[in-house]
This record gives structure tokens, C-alpha cells and sequence, in this order.
């Protein structure tokens, strides 16, 4: 599958400090290890990777806690499936109703891993509404639970224009990382609308 993969501004939240960033800026397309930050407090953050002339910009913010403290966030990607004119024909979309934002698909990929290995949190999701030539700020929300205990929620947070979107997110877990089943919940919000849906992995 061919997927865009763009500039992306890396920051690095544990808890209430910032602890560092990276910038790394490459002209192509692809995967690759993300660039740990702040590794003796157990948080990480990914490399960037893309087009120095991309028009979106983009900024991935969050850390580790707990069961997951010492994971690294890898390359943002995205794609975009469908265009304003298809995503509006598929939801019956009046411009009347303000801006829609709903979430189509949420998965992770692959859903069973050993400790240290990588898992993509994927999403499909439609966005309508945003005003003539103008693009919506939209924040993803990943939000990893174990045993009911919140240890990692990034955020990327972009601008779109109207149209249906793939996202992926991977997170290499720590060697350490405890078995069972962790929870996500995977969020996509604008100013005044969001939606969200749930899906799950397992560390065995």
C-alpha cells in the first residue's frame, strides 16, 4: 500500500516536564526506527521523516508510563482514500450541519507481539466541514490502556481538508513490557466534534 509518509515536528511530554525533541528531515517515503529521546525516564519519540516541502504540518506529542515505560514512537504516515466530493456523497453531507468527523475503522497491527516488538495503531476516518480553502485542525488521540491503567496516549495533531483518511502510528514496545491485553482507544477530534473507537492488542 502506498502511503505518504510527511514532515512530522517531534515533542516529547512525560508527565508535566518536556524532556526533548528531535528533527530529522528526509526526501522519501518508507519506515524506519524512530530516534529515542529521554531514555532514562523510560519516554521516547519518533524521527521525522518526508518532504520538506509538505504543506501539512504535524507534531507528535506523548509518552510512557508503567507497562510501557521505555517504548519508542516510529514515523507518522497517512494517505488520503477519498476525496471531499466522494467522503461528502458517502455521509449524505450538507454543509448545513457543521463539521463531521467520524471514525471508520481502528485496528493494531499485528494484534499479537512479543516484548520488543513493533505494533501499528491504524485508523480510517472521514472529516467534512472545514471552511473554502481553508483545512480543519484535527488531533489523533492513541490511548493505551493495561489492566485499566492509562501508560501511553500520543497525540498527532494536523490540518486536513475534507476527505476520508488512513493513519498509522507504530510503537516498538519495551523489552520488558508486561504481558496481557492492553486497550485502545483511538480518538479523532476538531474543535467542536469528535468521535472514537476501541480496539485491542496482547504482549505474550
Amino acid at each position: 500500500m502506498y502511503r505518504k509518509i510527511i514532515s512530522i515536528i517531534v515533542i516529547l511530554t512525560f508527565m508535566t516536564g518536556i524532556l526533548g525533541c528531535a528533527s530529522i528531515s528526509e526526501e522519501h517515503k518508507g519506515a524506519a526506527t524512530g530516534a529515542g529521546i529521554g531514555a532514562a525516564t523510560g519516554a521516547a519519540a519518533g524521527a521525522l521523516l518526508g518532504s520538506k516541502g509538505a504543506k501539512t504540518e504535524m507534531a507528535v506529542l506523548g509518552g510512557f508510563l508503567g507497562a510501557l515505560t521505555g517504548g519508542l514512537i516510529g514515523h507518522y504516515a497517512y494517505d488520503q482514500k477519498k476525496s471531499k466530493e466522494e467522503t461528502a456523497k458517502k455521509y449524505k453531507y450538507q454543509p448545513s450541519k457543521g463539521p463531521l468527523v467520524r471514525i471508520e475503522n481502528a485496528s493494531v497491527m499485528p494484534n499479537k507481539v512479543s516484548p520488543g516488538e513493533t505494533v501499528e495503531i491504524k485508523m480510517t476516518y472521514a472529516v467534512l466541514g472545514s471552511a473554502p480553502h481553508k483545512e480543519l485542525h484535527i488531533t489523533e488521540t492513541r490511548e493505551i490502556k493495561f489492566k485499566g491503567e492509562i501508560f501511553g496516549k500520543p497525540k498527532v495533531q494536523v490540518t486536513r481538508t475534507d476527505g476520508t483518511y488512513y493513519s498509522s502510528l507504530p510503537i516498538t514496545l519495551p523489552p520488558d513490557a508486561k504481558k496481557g491485553k492492553y486497550s485502545v482507544t483511538v480518538t479523532v477530534q476538531t474543535k467542536n466534534v469528535s468521535d472514537s473507537k476501541q480496539t485491542s492488542f496482547y504482549v505474550k
